[in-house]
């Protein structure tokens, strides 16, 4: 994981919006909230496909109504709501063997969409750019509706649709790699301690598009979006960071329809709760004024040679430490990884 400088926002703790309890709704993967209130979720894959749905939520988190897919969906990891109102599901997981894939990966990963009013959902096949396979759980909408990608594996890999979307096509669209999200050593208690603070589990972009969220299973990385870019403000933005302590299994990440709090949710198999997380975001520190160049000097060569092994000696550290760990925590991973 790469040491980024970024802004520590502080979060208030998290309270329980609601709780869901319906033994239909397993693994719950992916999170949104509606804007006239209730929430979105859907499920991870599953032995049986017909148990792999989405899910409408109210207020109180008891189902309303719940959509199967056409066809059988591979790996159902994230969601989102356009500006349109259009329901994305982001069919884009794709483990690995190593951590409990079947050994066949994907030739190809999908969205699907639900429009307004619409009974069933359309599929919309996707590829990446160098035919290799990634797994993934993280997927925004930016401002001008094109689809961006969050690999799972820590820098996680960055991709954007920058052509138009197909529907019911047999051969994948070509993403566009964009860069990569760059997460850093917060020490963060989660259940998958150093591994947790990496791994790319879910994102979300704020009802106005000003914001956008990635989530690991240890914190969320909230960035400025100011042009609708979603993917240059990921790659290129300084984070605010805000911790997401001990959820059993993190993933799910939506912003409130107010676009104020964050609501965050849990891969598990029983009851799960939906939980909410009120921010104090700093406020922008005025720009510096400087009367003249002798108010900034500059610093001495012998200080920036000392600053910047340090800097290369913390990404070294993490480095290795996060080859040591990965080693000692795949067996865990991969019990807890879903059947495929």
């Amino acid at each position: 994981m790469a040491v980024p400088a970024p802004v520590f926002a502080r979060p208030e703790g998290a309270t329980e919006a609601c709780r869901i309890t319906d033994p239909a709704v397993t693994e719950a993967s992916g999170l949104a909230a509606l804007p006239g209130g209730g929430y979105l979720v859907e499920n991870d894959s599953n032995p049986d496909p017909k148990k792999t749905r989405l899910f409408y939520l109210d207020a109180d988190c008891k189902v309303t109504r719940s959509v199967g897919y056409p066809t059988t969906a591979r790996d159902p990891e994230d969601l989102a709501v356009g500006r349109d109102g259009t329901v994305w599901i982001a069919d884009i997981g794709d483990n690995s063997p190593l951590t409990g894939g079947s050994g066949k990966r994907r030739d190809t990963i999908a969205l699907w969409t639900l429009a307004p009013g619409a009974k069933s959902m359309k599929i919309h096949r996707l590829r990446y750019p160098d035919g290799t396979p990634r797994d993934a759980e993280a997927l925004m909408i930016d401002g001008s509706g094109r689809p961006v990608i969050v690999t799972k594996d820590p820098s996680g890999q960055v991709f954007r649709l920058d052509t138009p979307l197909p529907t019911d096509n047999a051969e994948g669209a070509p993403l566009t790699a964009v860069g990569r999200f760059e997460a850093t050593h917060t020490g963060t208690s989660n259940p998958w301690g150093f591994l947790g603070e990496g791994f790319v589990t879910g994102a979300a972009v704020s009802p106005d598009g000003t914001r956008a969220v990635v989530r690991t299973y240890a914190d969320a990385y909230e960035f400025d979006v100011p042009d609708g870019d979603v993917a240059k403000a990921i790659t290129t933005g300084t984070p605010r960071v805000i911790p997401l302590p001990d959820e059993p299994q993190g993933e799910g990440i939506a912003y409130t329809p107010d676009g104020r709090d964050f609501l965050t949710v849990s891969d598990q198999p029983g009851p799960v709760s939906i939980l909410r997380y009120t921010v104090q975001r700093p406020k922008p520190s005025p720009s510096p004024v400087v009367s003249s160049p002798a108010a900034a000097p500059k610093p001495s060569p012998g200080a920036v040679a000392a600053a910047g092994p340090d800097r290369r000696g913390k990404v070294a550290l993490l480095t290795g430490a996060f080859v040591v760990v990965t080693i000692g925590l795949v067996a865990g991973v991969a019990r807890r990884a879903r059947r495929r």
